[in-house]
Formats: structure tokens, sequence, C-alpha cells
């Protein structure tokens, strides 16, 4: 009997298991060998030996357990730095190469706008050989200290964080918001009162504030006659009265004009308040005939960009196709 304990003991069978069937193998306990196609592991899960992955082992044959506690999303407070990153990048993209927000401080634009809307301007197009054309109301740098004397805002912190970004001007940068009344190769003129004439055609204004004439009539640059040279262009601003426009800076390094390389683009609509929200097309008085003959071939330069990039894409595009077909057929 002592061999039949020790051998039974030992894993080989005793003499009182002959002629029995044989029994069905124990369940695995945890952390025993498993010779199996998968290897265990202590917290239930199958690692796979192709991939060394895991998963859920059902217990008693029920479905696999839901994915663990490390594949939940990150946070809504963590992911909120790097959403407020990608639109503070976003936004300054945009304000360097498509659109910016700009104050206005002045009546000098008066009823077009009013001191303290909010204008958008253009900066794309200029990025493609664009040049003002007459009747746009523009935004530029100043070309010869048109603003001196003018004080200087000292922004907050918020301020300048929104100037940053291009939800507010730069305080730092002195921007001016004038129409364009003549480009290159323009004569510009007026007399008494006016009416005001680009070559030699008479401008109908119902844009000049309300109670203002078309011109000035005093011996401080109200009455004149002008040729704008090519790459510049005469503004003025529609409260005719109470701006100090190309008229009055004459005496300047630029004659009164304005570079056009200065100019940071066109304001295209008002965006704030609400109430006061439109946009700012060209008037009709700058359509009249006659009055675009000197310039169509200006407006043919600012095209001139865009042909050329379609032209110098075209034989690439075709390039292509060539080198195509042929694998194709294959």
């Amino acid at each position: 009997m002592g061999d039949v304990a020790v051998g039974a003991r030992s894993g080989h069978d005793g003499e009182e298991n002959r002629g029995r069937p044989e029994e069905t193998a124990a369940p695995v306990t945890d952390g025993a060998p498993d010779s199996g196609y998968d290897s265990g592991t202590e917290d239930g899960r199958l690692t796979n030996g192709h991939n060394g992955g895991t998963q859920d082992e059902g217990v008693g044959g029920t479905p696999p357990t839901a994915p663990s506690a490390a594949k939940k999303q990150r946070s809504f407070w963590k992911e909120l730095p790097i959403l407020i990153g990608i639109a503070l990048v976003l936004a300054l993209l945009i304000k360097t190469f498509l659109v910016q927000a700009f104050s206005i401080p002045s009546s000098s634009m008066e009823n077009t706008l009013q001191i303290g809307d909010r204008v958008l301007v253009d900066k794309l197009t200029p990025w493609f050989g664009s040049e003002p054309e007459r009747g746009e109301v523009v935004v530029f740098h100043d070309p010869a200290d048109w603003l001196a004397g003018e004080p200087t805002p000292d922004p907050n912190a918020l301020q300048t964080v929104l100037s940053w970004i291009g939800l507010m001007p730069s305080a730092e940068e002195k921007d001016l918001i004038k129409r364009v009344i003549g480009v290159g190769g323009d004569t510009v003129e007026c007399n008494k009162t006016g009416p005001l004439k680009v070559n030699g055609k008479a401008l109908n204004e119902p844009y000049v504030y309300p109670g203002n004439t078309p011109c000035s009539d005093d011996d401080q640059g109200g009455q004149f006659k002008v040729k704008v040279p090519q790459g510049k262009i005469w503004v003025m601003g529609d409260h005719r009265q109470n701006s100090r426009d190309s008229r009055y800076n004459q005496s300047d390094e630029n004659g009164g004009m304005v570079p056009v390389d200065q100019v940071v683009g066109r304001a295209i609509v008002v965006a704030w308040p609400m109430n006061r929200w439109g946009t700012l097309p060209v008037p009709d008085t700058f359509d009249q005939d006659g009055l675009q003959a000197q310039s169509s071939a200006a407006a043919a330069l600012s095209v001139a960009p865009q042909g050329l990039a379609l032209a110098g894409v075209a034989p690439v595009v075709w390039w292509r196709r060539r080198r195509i077909a042929p694998a194709e057929t294959r």
C-alpha cells in the first residue's frame, strides 16, 4: 500500500487505477504552464503568440470584457490647451495671409464708416499681384508721417493678445483707411467745391458725408490737379471737410500719394457692431464709360500672375499624364 500512495503522489497510476476509465484532466489553475498556442497571464488575459497583443478571457464562456481604462479618451481639460494652441496658430496665419480686423478711430470716413466700427480687410489678393482699384476702401501703412502728432494708444494685456492674433489692430502699427480715387496714370482734379474729376470725368459721390462738398475751396490743398504716378494711388476720405488725406499731404516725399506696397489690403465688410454689418462695394460712379480706359493695362497686369501660374502648371500635368498612361496599360 505504501508503494501505491507514493505512486499516486508522483503522478504514476497505482494498482487501484487499473481497469478504470481515464478521468478528464482537471482545469488548469492560474499560473500553471500551458502548452497551447497562447500563454496565460496572471490577470486573466491571453497573450497572442503572433503579435504579442492581449485579449480578454471570458469567465465560464462569457464574451470578452470591454477595453481597459487605459484606452479611454483624453479628458477635455487635457485637450483644451492643445485646442487653444491650434486656434492661436490658425488665427495668426489668417491674420498674416488672409483677413485682419481693424478698428475705425476717427470720423474721416463717415458716414461709410463710423468711429468704433470693425472692418475686415482682405490681405490675400495682394499676394497674387492684385493692386488697389478706384472706389475701393483700403487700409495702408502711414506713408510719410501723416499721423504725426496723433496720440498713440496704450493697450492693456488683453488688447495686446487680441492684436497679436488679429482680432484687434496693433497699437504699434500706424495705419489709415481711405477711399482710392486715382490709380497709376490717372489725372485727379478739384476746382471750387466740385465735382471731383478723374480723367476729366465728373464723379457722382453719394457716399460723401451729408453737408460736405466733394472739394474744399481752400488754399491748403483742397484745390488741386495731380497726375498719379505708376505704383501709387491717390486717396481721399468720405468726410471731405474732416479728412487729412492725399490733398493735405502733397508736400511730403510722395507728393501726397500712397505707394501701392504700403497698402495692407481692401476693407471688404463692416463686421461690428451687428447693426452696422454690411459690405463695402465699389460705387457705380467708378464704372462709368471712359473712366477705366487708362487702367486696362493695369488690370491685365493684375491678372498676369494667375495666368502665368496656370501656364506653368499645364506642362507639368501633361507630363505626368504621359507617364501614368503607359503604366496603366501594362
